[in-house]
């Protein structure tokens, strides 16, 4: 984040309408209210995210579906 930008948890609803602008979209006025409080969200949950260990699990590609071996009882 480069200074002067708005860190995304003190985001407001005038610089929601400016982000949409910067991006190309088109944001009617009654919804900077919504799309800033949304975009507060993600990043609150994100950084919860953030936070975990995962240690040494393997990324994503690494699993192969198919291949796990079925060894509990339901």
């Amino acid at each position: 984040m480069t200074s002067g930008e708005v860190a995304p948890t003190d985001l407001t609803p005038p610089e929601a309408a400016r982000w949409a602008a910067r991006a190309g979209l088109r944001l009617p006025g009654d919804r900077h209210t919504a799309v800033a409080a949304t975009a507060n969200h993600i990043h609150s949950v994100v950084s919860v995210l953030r936070e975990l260990d995962l240690g040494d699990t393997p990324p994503a590609g690494a699993y192969h579906a198919g291949q796990e071996t079925r060894d509990a009882a339901v």
